[in-house]
């Protein structure tokens, strides 16, 4: 509010001093907007270095906040945890710290003893960091207990290798993990969620790549095509006259024909030196032989894989001296899985190996339903002589198990408590082999162990154990179901010959057309092939558009969702099937103060 002079002369002078003032207060604003963009500018420059030195003086003061201080108020006394072989560098690190501040003490590293349960520790490298990482995601292991990344570094490549078999999606997916090992730094400067991911399991790609290829050669699969390298070990030419029935008039009156190995010369006798046989992408009974094929091999590796992790159940026993688990728990669960499933695995080798005509070769699935049903009374059960003595004895054997680890542990444990509780020791007490540390069994020593509640734990164990070897070997049967998922349908109808199948001796016909062909197939005839016919003077330009649709589709479909699909499966396998045969994952991680940890947080 100004006052407002009464003549006009008054009136124009102040107005000038305000304009005036106006002026000034505009001015500082501009020069003061300027300053400022000035000060944030070069402030902005060191803001991340400032940032990096705020987190490391915090984490090293909260770190600080964790030592305590002695009575001469000198001295810095800090309980840490620390893995044993690197006990000497911290040692080091500590005299050297010293001598830099000019101390006169020099540092004091003493082992303690306590009740505590460490943290687990596992070194990695940047190899090894993805495949701890599966493993962590699970839970972090118990102090001392076997680690199952060295072995699924092998495992879990393999098995998304069996469902995502083909040498040439193996091999762009290797060149996409080479590209990403090769260029990794430039990644991770992106900042970006998902390339980071990518960058974090680059050597998980790279080796289900290799993999991938490798399974590809087996199954003779590139891009749905198959390579003729050794020569098929099936010949057409013994099929016509006069060693076989055909004419050529057979070959203008029939679309379907049949290769008879029976005939002399059809087939050599000889399986395909590497892999499947490449007459077998033309013949209409392909899919009818994979599915036998893929299945049997999904149940040999599934039992296969239970067993191994069975197996290291023995050396956690071992190893923390728990023999009484090795003859209570270990000894009937290897039993009672060779009975029934080591045995089935014997079943599908012995049929492989014996000479048998399809009519009368009974079913496998057949044959395992009926032993556990003890019936023996239809046709065609048969496999070996002395089958039915030897079937009876495994089921009987297999259901002696289920009581042996049912009730022989807890009574024994039981037993183990009434005579602890008589004295005090120093000793485990029998629930800490149930999953109580420690602290908590130190501090319930004095409390009652119920008889009902370690016969629930050990009944909840025998139960989940029993019916899980039946589910999860059933649960394998995704390596068979995703192999052929990489198997979309079609309903082109394809000229093909239909072969009766030999393998070690085995023969077995199987007279149905089947149209049913792979999902890269579908690719290849619905999109390439499709241009590949065209012989107009465009043909060249349609083939370049078909050709990159072909590759978009190729990469999308089956490198992305398909190898998604095969990763998620192959990871529930480890920890569903795998792990939890001997992996508790109930600890917690070492996480020791890293500035290259914050630094990648950053």
């Amino acid at each position: 509010m100004y006052p407002c002079p009464n003549n006009a002369y008054a009136r124009k002078e102040m107005r000038t001093n305000a304009n005036t003032r106006i002026e000034d207060l505009r001015l500082v604003l501009k020069r003061t907007e300027e300053f400022r963009e000035t000060t944030l500018t070069a402030a902005a420059a060191n803001l991340q270095e400032w940032t990096s030195k705020v987190k490391k003086m915090k984490a090293i003061y909260y770190t600080l906040n964790l030592c305590n201080i002695d009575i001469t108020q000198k001295l810095i006394v800090a309980e840490i945890w620390c893995p044993v072989s690197d006990l000497n560098s911290v040692h080091t690190a500590l005299i050297h710290g010293s001598e830099q501040s000019g101390s006169s003490l020099s540092p004091v590293v003493n082992r303690i003893q306590t009740q505590q349960t460490p943290p687990t520790f596992n070194r990695v490298n940047s190899f090894t960091t993805g495949f701890q990482s599966i493993i962590d995601a699970y839970g972090v292991g118990n102090y001392q207990e076997i680690n199952p990344a060295p072995y699924t570094m092998v495992t879990f490549p393999f098995l998304f290798a069996v469902m995502f078999g083909d040498c040439g999606h193996g091999l762009v997916m290797t060149l996409l993990a080479l590209w990403l090992i090769l260029h990794q730094e430039h990644f991770r400067k992106l900042k970006n969620e998902l390339i980071d991911m990518l960058v974090d399991g680059r050597y998980i790609i790279f080796l289900m790549g290799l993999f991938s290829i490798y399974t590809g050669l087996i199954y003779n699969d590139c891009f749905s095509k198959s390579f003729n390298v050794f020569g098929s070990s099936w010949s057409v030419r013994p099929m016509f006259h006069p060693h076989g029935p055909w004419t050529n008039d057979t070959l203008h009156d029939s679309g379907h024909l049949h290769l008879d190995p029976l005939v002399s010369g059809v087939y050599s006798g000889n399986p395909y030196p590497f892999g499947v046989d490449p007459i077998w992408n033309i013949a209409s009974n392909k899919l009818s032989f994979l599915n036998s094929y893929k299945m049997k091999m999904s149940v040999i590796m599934g039992v296969a894989h239970m067993l191994f992790g069975v197996t290291l159940s023995l050396v956690n026993y071992i190893f923390f001296r728990n023999l009484k688990d090795v003859a209570l728990q270990f000894i009937p669960e290897v039993i009672f899985m060779l009975s029934l499933f080591g045995y089935l695995i014997f079943l599908i080798l012995y049929k492989w190996c014996v000479v048998m005509k399809s009519e009368s070769a009974p079913s496998i699935l057949l044959l395992f339903i009926n032993m556990m049903l003890f019936d023996y009374s239809s046709e065609g059960t048969v496999l070996y002589r002395t089958q039915k003595p030897v079937q009876i004895f495994l089921v009987v054997v297999a259901v002696l198990m289920v009581p042996w680890l049912l009730f022989a542990k807890p009574l024994l444990l039981y037993r183990k408590h009434k005579q602890l509780k008589l004295k005090p020791s120093t000793n485990k007490l029998p629930m800490q082999v149930f999953g109580i540390s420690n602290q908590e069994a130190s501090d319930n020593r004095k409390e009652k162990v119920s008889m009902a509640d370690i016969f629930v734990y050990q009944g909840i164990h025998t139960i989940e154990y029993c019916l899980g070897c039946i589910s999860n070997t059933a649960s394998y049967l995704r390596l068979w179901a995703l192999s052929l998922a990489h198997a979309g349908y079609s309903t082109n109808r394809l000229p093909a010959v239909t072969c009766y199948v030999q393998i070690n001796s085995t023969v077995f016909y199987v007279p149905v057309l089947v149209v049913c062909v792979e999902l890269s197939e579908v690719l290849w005839k619905m999109v390439l092939q499709v241009a590949l016919r065209v012989t107009s003077g465009m043909g060249s330009v349609l083939l370049a558009v078909t050709f990159a649709a072909f590759a978009v589709l190729t990469v999308t479909i089956l490198l992305v969702m398909e190898g998604l699909s095969a990763f998620l499966h192959a990871l529930r396998l480890h920890w569903v099937e795998f792990q939890n045969k001997f992996y508790k994952g109930s600890g917690y991680k070492f996480t020791p103060l890293s500035f290259d940890r914050m630094r990648d947080m950053q």
